[in-house]
């Protein structure tokens, strides 16, 4: 067990839970932050000590430098959370942050970290990419898409200006994710849960379920009614889910 908890600006601990007996590490999606999942955090604690990744070019973060390799993000995370690899890790990513848990548990592997889950959200399977260019959209089209893609479940400000002042993470994700190459390599030993919604413009569920040719280990796929912003309003029902693989 951790004496003194790490510092580090690429990791939140929004309510530490020292004597739980594992950790699950949720990463967010394209041009959002750590504090989207502060309510799943509020409701694991304490059962789970719950840490969320806080990318660069956001928030608190947005004098720095934003990332827009996967693989390079991949290495940063995996060495932020190696510290905290005292005891089972978890890993929830949706979306982008589908794509970077699997990466960053792919490291965590292989540097010895003992994985409890890889928990894969709204994303396709790693070799399954499209076609997609949205970062290189002007400002006016990559608006109109986050609109489009948030829906009516994912509330986002009704403020163009304020919107193109998160642009540049936004875009930035974009490149990470639309520009990522899937490498083959040993599969994860780590149990795999893909979750998804049944009308996501971005993966099918047929394309969440090939998530299971990625590891050695059980591998579960729940399709939930929604879009790709499903999670917003079944949180409670993935919550559930999650108190039942850690328990």
């Amino acid at each position: 067990m951790l004496t003194k908890a790490p510092s580090s600006p690429w990791i939140r601990r929004f309510h530490p839970a020292p004597e739980s007996r594992h950790r699950l590490v949720f990463f967010p999606h394209a041009g959002s932050s750590a504090s989207f999942f502060f309510p799943a955090s509020r409701a694991l604690a304490p059962s789970m000590d719950v840490l969320a990744v806080q990318y660069p070019g956001r928030q608190d973060r947005r004098s720095e430098a934003c990332v827009d390799d996967m693989d390079v993000l991949a290495d940063l995370v995996a060495a932020e959370l190696l510290p905290w690899a005292d005891r089972p890790l978890g890993l929830f990513g949706h979306s982008l942050g589908a794509t970077l848990a699997f990466e960053v548990a792919r490291k965590l592997e292989h540097a010895g970290a003992e994985l409890r889950g890889l928990f894969v959200s709204g994303r396709r399977a790693p070799a399954g990419q499209r076609g997609e260019g949205l970062h290189l959209l002007d400002d006016e089209a990559l608006i109109k898409a986050m609109k489009l893609l948030a829906g009516n479940e994912l509330e986002i400000p009704d403020d163009d200006e304020l919107l193109r002042s998160a642009l540049p993470a936004v875009r930035s994700d974009y490149k990470a994710l639309e520009t990522y190459c899937y490498r083959p390599g040993p599969l994860l030993a780590s149990p795999i849960g893909a979750m998804t919604g049944d009308n996501d413009p971005k993966v099918t569920p047929g394309e969440a379920e090939a998530w299971a040719q990625y590891t050695t280990g059980t591998f579960e796929l729940r399709v939930f009614e929604g879009a790709h912003f499903y999670l917003v309003r079944h949180m409670e029902k993935i919550n559930e889910f999650l108190r039942l693989k850690f328990g």
